[in-house]
């Protein structure tokens, strides 16, 4: 028993591992993580601001430092509680054994205080652990933790402003994430005495800029990636739904079910999605047709092969029985017609069932209908024609009858032409076969004075093997395919060709073909 295939067998299990939503959302997300590298731009944003705050403490160290030592001693911690103030740093100063011998703090100035973590809610810890995950993820470099000092000799800044006038200001990193900048400047006093001064600031005005600008970025990327994502899967499903019931309805014709198959044409898509469902459709259709008509013919073929099979049959089993010479040379008689007539058919099947192929491959050139015409009727004069009819080509002078196409193939099909025309046309009649220029086609006609064609069947004698044959014809001389063999060459050649009667007489059929003079493929 055959398995039954049903649609989750037919959904093509490899589509999961290939599948175009997967696709499109990685090119949209791809795409958003461009702009997501604004993050390394907020991390070079926030390195040129301390480095511009750190080259400004330096500056306000080395000023202090001079407003310092232009007062007495006993107006000192004054002017350092006003001057720490005005900048917002911590003030110490520090003999030259590194001993505190002024804190502003100790004056009760309380700036620079750095926030204890464990005292912060949940908001401001989820901002470092935000601000520790970034500065991993661009590389940012990491500042040492700012720890109080006892000595004053412990600071690098003071160590270095007690040699040297000015000295560099250091990054420091406080327990919260935020920077610390500490800077030192050289005092010098009476007898040589150097006194060092050491600024502290905690720039969290810096840290709450770029969470800011980075909460600002976050959001327009958490916005543009959902609608990123819902826009992607809206085309993917706009296009991958649709492509999944094409997919499932090629699987079906693919397992023999065309008859059953109705591929979906989806007339409200005019993309290419629904150009390619219309195609496919229409492909399917064709199939079905094609499908159909092989099965006609295979069974119009057993047919037409039946009748002279069982005639040889009979006349086989006749000669071992009959004994009279004459009576036996009947039936072989009748023996070698019936093998003629199935050499001809089996020779027209085979080209029948070969030509829209052949046609399908064939290179198409120049031909010259004109002399193919004109060079066929001087064949049949010199052979002679039969019952005295006479051929008749009526042609233009100087006009050229020039179509792209397989000569061998046209020339068959005037052949079938003139041969239909000659077995229908009384004794001493006359074909006329006309061809001239109509626009872009070039139309061929060819007229006998036989009986005609009935109107009801004009359309079955281009079926195969139907033939309406004249009663006095020998039966079995004609196949019933020259004239279907002749549509599929016209049609092949992007061509039509049709009977009708004739307007000049009573009687007699005219067979029109009409070819393009330019190649449509």
């Amino acid at each position: 028993m055959t398995p039954r295939h049903d649609d989750g067998e037919l959904s093509l299990r490899w589509s999961g591992r290939v599948s175009l939503t997967p696709r499109i959302l990685f090119v949209n997300i791809f795409a958003l993580a461009l702009l997501a590298g604004g993050f390394f731009y907020l991390d070079s944003y926030r390195s040129r601001i301390v480095d511009s705050r750190v080259a400004q403490a330096s500056r306000e160290a080395r000023l202090i430092a001079e407003a310092l030592r232009s007062v007495q001693p006993e107006r000192r911690d004054a002017l350092a509680l006003r001057l720490a103030r005005d900048t917002g740093a911590r003030l110490r100063i520090y003999d030259e054994a590194g001993t505190l011998i002024s804190d502003t703090r100790a004056l009760g100035l309380r700036n620079a205080v750095l926030q204890d973590p464990d005292k912060q809610d949940w908001g401001q810890g989820a901002a470092r652990f935000l601000d520790a995950m970034i500065d991993t993820v661009v590389g940012a470099p990491r500042a040492p933790l700012f720890r109080e000092r006892a000595a004053g000799l412990d600071w690098p800044d003071v160590r270095t402003a007690r040699n040297t006038e000015t000295a560099p200001a250091t990054v420091w990193r406080a327990p919260d994430r935020t920077p610390v900048i500490t800077a030192a400047a050289a005092i010098p006093g009476p007898k040589g005495e150097r006194r060092v001064v050491m600024t502290t600031t905690n720039a969290t005005d810096i840290t709450q800029t770029v969470r800011v600008e980075r909460f600002r970025l976050s959001v327009v990327l958490l916005i543009v990636a959902i609608v990123s994502i819902l826009l992607s899967l809206f085309l993917a499903r706009t296009i991958v739904r649709p492509l999944r019931k094409l997919a499932r309805a090629a699987v079906r014709v693919r397992l023999g079910r065309a008859r059953e198959v109705v591929v979906p044409r989806l007339p409200t898509r005019r993309d290419e999605v629904g150009m390619l469902a219309r195609a496919l459709s229409d492909m399917s259709l064709a199939l079905r047709a094609r499908i159909d008509a092989t099965e006609a013919f295979a069974a119009d073929v057993t047919h037409e092969m039946k009748n002279p099979l069982a005639s040889l049959r009979s006349a086989v089993e006749g000669l071992s029985l009959v004994r009279d010479p004459e009576l036996q040379e009947r039936l072989l008689a009748i023996v070698r017609d019936d093998v003629h007539r199935m050499d001809r058919l089996i020779t027209d099947i085979s080209e029948a069932s070969r030509l829209d192929a052949q046609l399908s491959r064939a290179k198409f050139e120049q031909v010259d209908i004109g002399a193919m015409i004109a060079a066929l009727l001087e064949q049949r004069a010199d052979r002679g024609t039969e019952r005295g009819i006479r051929l008749r080509f009526d042609q233009r002078p100087g006009e050229p009858l020039i179509v792209m196409g397989e000569g061998a193939r046209l020339e068959r099909v005037f052949e079938n032409l003139i041969d239909n025309a000659v077995s229908f046309s009384p004794d001493g009649g006359l074909i006329t076969i006309a061809a001239a220029r109509d626009q872009e086609d070039l139309v061929i006609k060819v007229e006998d004075d036989g009986p005609g064609v009935p109107e009801e069947a004009r359309e079955q004698v281009f079926s195969r093997f139907q033939s309406l044959r004249p009663e006095s014809e020998e039966f079995g001389k004609h196949s019933g395919l020259g004239l279907a063999i002749a549509r599929t060459i016209v049609e092949g050649h992007q061509g039509t060709i049709s009977v009708e009667s004739r307007e000049d007489r009573l009687s007699g059929a005219r067979f029109v073909v009409t070819l393009p003079l330019r190649d449509r493929r």
